[in-house]
């Protein structure tokens, strides 16, 4: 039997649900569900609560379902949900609410360099973990707008268009803004790079 899962959209899978089949949603929480809990995760630092925080956001999408007409793609709306749901658990727990508090082990560079971690000298998983810590802080120490449209990019993989949708600005803002955010960045890790202070 053909696995023809991948086949099935989204928006397919959504409009199903809104006409009663609950094993549909089961398909939808299973394409995204570790992406949620990656998502939550960077707010919510505690693993078992960011399980609980994203079961909280599926339910809230299930619940919200007949709402989504397909303005923009399904991940986009599941995303605010989730995102939502996370800064409502900081702040029912008094804790501060980042606009993304980035864990440096989720983003794409470090995916892409793991193939070569595993061959490192120890002099030079050194030089790795010191890269990795200076573009961690690098983030952190971006303005808001521009952390955020630049981890909504680079981490997350959303497209300007979902960024636009989930900032709610223009796609020249955010073009904008994710081209400041890696100059800033850039310049940072070049300084550490050539041996000035960072």
């Amino acid at each position: 039997m053909t696995d023809t899962s991948h086949k099935i959209t989204d928006q397919m899978l959504v409009e199903r649900v809104q006409a009663g089949d609950k094993q549909a949603f089961d398909l939808l929480v299973k394409r995204y569900q570790h992406k949620i809990i990656g998502l939550v995760g960077r707010y919510v630092h505690d693993h078992s609560e960011a399980l609980d925080v994203s079961q909280e956001a599926f339910i809230k999408a299930y619940s919200a379902i007949n709402n989504f007409r397909g303005d923009s793609a399904f991940y986009t709306w599941l995303f605010r949900i989730a995102t939502n749901a996370a800064k409502n658990h900081l702040v029912a727990r008094g804790r501060r609410t980042p606009v993304l508090d980035v864990d440096i082990d989720d983003a794409l560079l470090h995916d892409e360099n793991q193939r070569l971690v595993e061959d490192e000298s120890p002099e030079a998983a050194l030089e790795t973990q010191e890269l990795e810590a200076v573009i961690k802080q690098a983030v952190q120490d971006l303005p808001d707008e521009l952390q955020t449209a630049l981890c909504l990019r680079e981490f997350d993989g959303l497209s300007y268009e979902d960024i636009a949708v989930i900032m709610n600005c223009p796609i020249g803002t955010v073009r904008s803004r994710i081209f400041r955010g890696r100059e800033t960045v850039d310049q940072k890790v070049a300084a550490l790079l050539s041996g000035e202070p960072v």
